[in-house]
């Protein structure tokens, strides 16, 4: 009785010896891991929670697409992907792994077909499916992926809701392709920063001479006045006008004087068209202006134009435009040109005035 009860232990550790061997030189079935993605990210378009968003998801597969069976899915649990459809969603693959471009975009359809993935959402979980036809290289291994969802999708006219709170989300990139990942999005009552600053108005205005003259006028010649107040019988500049300001309509400049006078005497304003000289002979006082920017001269004085075409004017006792601009203008110069005539029997006299110019902004 005892040699079979001691048998019977020896067969038993037998077993347990064969088993053991059996389990380390056979150990139980292992399932596969999937590789990791990498470089996933995701930006949206708003972060504000409660609000329709854009999606440019990017990451780089490992193991790439190499079969028709091969679907890569995107979970949005917690998000509102009611109205998003294939149409408003574009697939991409980078020619490399930098997903920096140039993107190779994939055909889309609501299902599957030949040369065709089909995109479809259900549950608020997005599933890719490669083409029918799909074959090794349909996605390249170690390649980045990009994946558009919303208006940025070419035709898309949906877009993802954000979830109704300020928390963080995790998305699931999985599928059977081989590959899976995750990222995690936080999302604000407000995405948006209000910047405020304020420009002060601002005008320069400044004349370069305030002291000029015509010298001794002559009945056979015309004069124009000049900065050292000896006159020139050429036609020349007898100061500058610099004018400048950040109005939202610009700048007018204007004056206002009596003609030239002595006493009662005084000489007769001029009008004249198209002529550089005037008439000589004849009593004129007048005056043209030129600028090299953009201002605008008034047509009555135009200094601008060839000698032959110059016009001069000059308006007694009555505020009058000779220059404006209807934008903000930086600094620029207007030069002022007087001519004068008198007849041979002008008046003998010290004949002065004094023109008041004046710049007026228009904020």
């Amino acid at each position: 009785m005892k040699n079979t009860h001691f048998r019977a232990i020896r067969r038993i550790a037998s077993i347990l010896a064969i088993f053991m061997l059996v389990f380390v030189l056979a150990p139980p079935y292992q399932k596969a891991q999937a590789a990791n993605l990498t470089s996933i990210s995701d930006t949206l378009s708003t972060l504000v929670s409660n609000v329709d968003a854009n999606h440019t998801i990017l990451f780089v597969t490992p193991t790439g697409v190499q079969a028709s069976t091969d679907t890569i899915t995107i979970d949005f649990t917690d998000f509102t992907t009611t109205s998003v459809a294939f149409g408003d969603i574009d697939l991409a693959e980078d020619d490399d792994a930098a997903c920096d471009g140039t993107w190779t975009d994939k055909t889309l359809a609501a299902t599957a077909a030949a040369g065709t993935w089909g995109a479809a959402i259900a549950a608020d979980v997005l599933t890719l499916t490669p083409p029918t036809d799909a074959t090794t290289g349909e996605i390249d291994a170690g390649f980045c992926v990009q994946v558009q969802i919303g208006t940025n999708a070419a035709g898309g006219t949906n877009q993802i809701d954000n979830p109704n709170d300020t928390n963080a989300h995790t998305i699931e990139i999985d599928g059977v392709f081989g590959d899976d990942g995750q990222y995690s999005l936080d999302f604000v009552a407000d995405d948006t920063v209000n910047v405020t600053s304020t420009v002060d108005p601002s005008i320069t205005f400044a004349i370069s001479d305030t002291t000029i003259g015509f010298g001794t006028l002559d009945a056979s010649n015309p004069r124009w006045a000049n900065a050292a107040a000896t006159g020139s019988g050429t036609d020349v500049a007898a100061h500058t006008i610099s004018i400048g300001t950040n109005a939202t309509d610009g700048y007018i400049v204007t004056y206002n004087g009596a003609t030239l006078t002595s006493g009662s005497d005084t000489i007769t304003v001029a009008s004249i068209t198209d002529d550089e000289n005037g008439t000589q002979g004849s009593e004129e006082f007048g005056f043209g202006f030129s600028t090299s920017g953009d201002a605008t001269i008034a047509a009555a004085y135009d200094h601008n134009a060839t000698p032959a075409s110059r016009d001069w004017a000059f308006v007694a006792a009555t505020t009058t435009t000779i220059a404006s601009e209807t934008v903000p203008t930086a600094t620029e110069t207007i030069s002022a040109f007087y001519l004068s005539n008198i007849a041979a029997n002008t008046e003998a006299g010290t004949y002065t005035t004094d023109i008041t110019y004046i710049a007026t902004a228009t904020f």
